[in-house]
C-alpha cells in the first residue's frame, strides 16, 4: 500500500525554489503559504515571525485562513502551541482532543483539525514559526516532518538574509549621505 504524502521530493524542490527566489520576507511568507497550501492540499499555512518585546508570533504571512481566525487575539509564544523547549515541531493531529491549543474554541469553529507548528530558527534562536493547518485528522509521516523541517532551516536563512541586505542596503544610504554632504 503506497503512503499518499502531502509532501514530497518533487513538491520540497518547487518550494525551496520560491524560498530562493523571493526578494523580501513578504514576499517570501506569500509565496510560501500559497504554495503551501495548493501542493499540499491544506486548509492553511502561516509563517510567523517572534516579536521579542511583546513575546507574541506576528503574522509574516498566512493563506486559507478566516481574517477571523486571523485576528483571534494575540498568539503569546508561552501560551500557544507548546513548542518543546521552544525546539522542537509540535504535531496536533487532532485539535479537538488536544490541550496544546491557545484558542481551541477559535480552531473548531475554523474548522481546523490539526495544525504542524515547526519553529524556525537562527542561530539555535527561535525566530519564528511555520504553521500548517489542515481540515481533516493527520498523522504526519516522519518524511513529511523532515521536509517541513527542512523548509523552516530555508526559512530561517531567508530572514538573516533579508537582515543583512537590508543593513547593508541602510549602510550604503548612509554612506551616500554622507559623501553628498562633504561635496
Amino acid at each position: 500500500m503506497q503512503q499518499n504524502y502531502k509532501m514530497d521530493l518533487e513538491r520540497y524542490k518547487l518550494i525551496i525554489d520560491t524560498i530562493f527566489d523571493a526578494t523580501n520576507s513578504t514576499i517570501l511568507g506569500s509565496q510560501l503559504t500559497h504554495l503551501l497550501v495548493t501542493v499540499m492540499g491544506v486548509k492553511g499555512a502561516s509563517v510567523f515571525v517572534v516579536n521579542p518585546v511583546k513575546e507574541e508570533l506576528e503574522i509574516l504571512a498566512t493563506e486559507g485562513l478566516s481574517l477571523e481566525y486571523i485576528n483571534k487575539g494575540p498568539i503569546l509564544v508561552d501560551k500557544s502551541i507548546k513548542l518543546s523547549s521552544n525546539l522542537k515541531p509540535v504535531i496536533i493531529s487532532d485539535t479537538e482532543n488536544s490541550d496544546q491549543l491557545q484558542y481551541p474554541e477559535k480552531a473548531k469553529n475554523e474548522g481546523v483539525r490539526s495544525i504542524v507548528s515547526i519553529p524556525v530558527k537562527l542561530r539555535g534562536e527561535i525566530v519564528g514559526a511555520l504553521r500548517v493547518y489542515h481540515s481533516e485528522s493527520w498523522i504526519v509521516s516522519d518524511q513529511e516532518l523532515s521536509y517541513l523541517e527542512l523548509i523552516t532551516r530555508h526559512i530561517g536563512m531567508a530572514l538573516r538574509y533579508f537582515r543583512l541586505a537590508s543593513a547593508i542596503q541602510s549602510t550604503r544610504d548612509t554612506m551616500e549621505e554622507i559623501h553628498t554632504i562633504w561635496l
